[in-house]
C-alpha cells in the first residue's frame, strides 16, 4: 500500500550515521552524487553498491524499509532501462527486429544508467530522509548556504520550505492511500479497464487529494503565525549544530567510501 512507502520518512533507529552532524551528511551526499555518475565499469559499480549496502547495514535499515525505498522508483528505472535501449543505436548489434536495435553499446549504457538511478534514490535516503529529521536537514542547508545572505538570498525561508516538503511527503501519501480506500469503497475501479479510463478515475482521488493539501497549508499557516513566525531574523536555535571528532572521522570514512570506487573506474579504463 502506499503508506508503506519509506521516501521522505525519518526512521530512528539510533545507529552511528543518524548521529553524524547533518552538514557533514548534506555535504558527504553531494560527493556521493559525483562520484555516482563519474563511474561506469561493472567493478566500480559493483563496490559503490557495496559502500551503500554498508551505509544501510550501519543505519540499521530493516531489510523492509529499503525494500519500500526502492520499489516506488521501479516503473521509472524500467522506463530508463528501455528508453536507453531503443535509443542507442552505436555499437555491434545483438538483436535487430524492424524498427527495433539493440546493441552492445545500448545494453551496456541502460544497464549503467538504471543502476546510477537507484544508487542515487538509496544514497539520498540513506544520507538525508532516513537518518535525519526534515528540521535537521533545513538547519544544515540554512548554515551551508549563510554566505548567500550577503546577496539578500532568504536562506532561512528557504530552508524552510524545503524542511515543511520533505515533512508533508508521508502526510501526502498517507492522504491518498485514505483516499484511494474510500473511493475503492464506494465503487471506484483503478486496476481494471483501458489506460485512458484507469487515468480518468485516478481524477477522484487528485480532486480531494489538492483540497486537503490547501486545507493542510492553511492549517500550518495559521499555526505558524499564531506562534509568531516572522522569518529567520533574530532567531535562535534550542540545538545548534556542532562538528565533532566523530563527525571529522565519520566524513573521512565517508569520503573514502566514495573516493575508492571513483580510483577504481580511472584505473580499469
Amino acid at each position: 500500500m502506499l503508506k508503506d512507502i519509506s521516501l521522505g520518512k525519518f526512521v530512528d533507529t539510533g545507529s552511528a550515521l543518524h548521529r553524524i552532524d547533518p552538514r557533514v551528511k548534506v555535504i558527504m551526499y553531494a560527493v556521493y552524487l559525483v562520484a555516482i555518475f563519474m563511474i561506469s565499469s561493472p567493478a566500480a559499480l559493483a563496490l559503490m553498491g557495496i559502500v551503500i549496502i554498508l551505509q544501510l547495514l550501519v543505519a540499521k535499515m530493516p531489510p523492509k524499509v529499503v525494500k519500500s525505498t526502492v520499489t516506488p522508483i521501479i516503473p521509472l528505472t524500467i522506463f530508463i532501462f528501455i528508453l536507453n535501449i531503443l535509443t542507442i543505436k552505436t555499437g555491434d548489434v545483438l538483436w535487430h527486429k524492424g524498427f527495433i536495435r539493440i546493441t552492445d553499446h545500448g545494453l551496456n549504457k541502460a544497464i549503467i544508467m538504471s543502476v546510477r538511478l537507484i544508487y542515487l534514490i538509496l544514497s539520498t535516503s540513506v544520507m538525508l530522509t532516513l537518518t535525519t529529521t526534515p528540521l535537521k536537514i533545513a538547519d544544515a542547508l540554512e548554515k551551508l548556504f549563510a554566505p548567500l545572505k550577503i546577496f539578500k538570498v532568504p536562506v532561512h525561508e528557504m530552508a524552510m520550505m524545503m524542511s515543511i516538503a520533505l515533512r508533508f511527503i508521508p502526510t501526502l501519501i498517507e492522504e491518498t492511500d485514505k483516499i484511494m480506500k474510500a473511493q475503492i469503497a464506494r465503487g471506484a475501479d483503478y486496476d481494471t479497464g483501458s489506460f485512458l479510463n484507469r487515468v480518468k478515475g485516478y481524477v477522484s482521488v487528485l480532486v480531494p487529494l489538492f483540497v486537503s493539501s490547501f486545507k493542510r497549508a492553511d492549517e500550518l499557516a495559521v499555526a505558524m503565525d499564531a506562534r509568531c513566525y516572522r522569518g529567520g531574523e533574530g532567531r535562535t536555535k534550542l540545538n545548534p549544530l556542532h562538528i565533532v571528532r566523530f563527525d571529522i572521522l565519520a566524513a573521512t570514512l565517508l569520503v573514502v567510501g566514495a573516493v575508492v570506487p571513483v580510483v577504481l573506474d580511472q584505473v580499469i579504463r
